[in-house]
C-alpha cells in the first residue's frame, strides 16, 4: 500500500474516555500496530491549543464552550494521545485548531512532503474530526478509506448513518479486521 497514511485522529484522553466501547482501544490499536508493521506511516492528529486558548473566537459553537480553562492545552492531561497508541519517535503529530485534521495544522504538507496520496481515517468522532477530515481530504483528491469500526461516536445511529450512506460517496469503508487483513497480504515493507 505505496503511499498510504494512517491518521488516528483525536484519540486524546480527554475525548476517547467518551466511548462506550470497551473494545474500541484494542482494535484501534489492531490497526496502528499493522500500518507500523507494513511500514505504512502513521500520522497522530490532535485538537490543541495555547494557554488561554487565543485560537478560539467566542463565535465558534464547538471551541468558545471551553472557556477559561486549559482544555487542551499543554498542561492539560487529557490533551495527551491515550498511552495505547502512544506515536512512536518517528511518527508525526499533528496538531489542529478545528474539528477538521486539515484546519490550523500542517497536515496537507506534511503528507505531500511524504508523497501520499491515499488515507485511512480513523478517530473519535464520526461526527466530527473523521467526517470533516473526509470531507476536506476529499475535495483535496485523497483516495479515502475509512475503518468503521476504527472510528467512534457518542450517537451511534449518526455513527451508522455515516459510515453506511455518507461516506461510502466519497471513500472505501470496511472495517479494522478487513484492513488488517489486506495490509497484512501485501507484506511488510522492504
Amino acid at each position: 500500500m505505496p503511499h498510504t497514511a494512517l491518521l488516528a485522529m483525536d484519540i486524546q484522553n480527554g475525548i476517547v474516555g467518551r466511548v462506550a466501547d470497551p473494545d474500541y482501544l484494542p482494535r484501534l490499536a489492531r490497526a496502528v500496530d499493522a500500518a507500523r508493521s507494513a511500514g505504512i506511516p502513521v500520522l497522530h492528529v490532535v485538537v490543541g491549543f495555547r494557554s488561554g486558548h487565543p485560537e478560539v473566537s467566542e463565535r465558534n459553537m464547538s471551541f468558545s464552550a471551553l472557556g477559561a480553562s486549559e482544555a487542551f492545552t499543554p498542561v492539560d492531561p487529557g490533551a495527551a494521545i491515550h498511552p495505547d497508541i502512544a506515536p512512536r519517535p518517528d511518527e508525526p503529530v499533528i496538531t489542529k485548531k478545528r474539528i477538521s485534521a486539515f484546519a490550523g495544522s500542517d497536515l496537507e504538507l506534511v503528507l505531500r512532503s511524504q508523497g501520499i496520496t491515499d488515507l485511512v481515517l480513523t478517530g473519535v468522532a464520526t461526527s466530527g474530526v473523521v467526517l470533516s477530515t473526509l470531507r476536506q481530504a476529499a475535495d483535496l483528491d485523497y483516495r479515502l478509506t475509512v475503518l468503521a469500526d476504527g472510528c467512534a461516536d457518542t450517537d451511534e445511529e449518526v455513527h451508522r448513518v455515516l459510515t453506511e450512506k455518507v461516506f461510502p460517496r466519497q471513500a472505501t469503508v470496511t472495517t479494522v479486521d478487513a484492513w488488517v487483513e489486506a495490509v497484512a497480504a501485501q507484506g511488510p515493507k522492504p
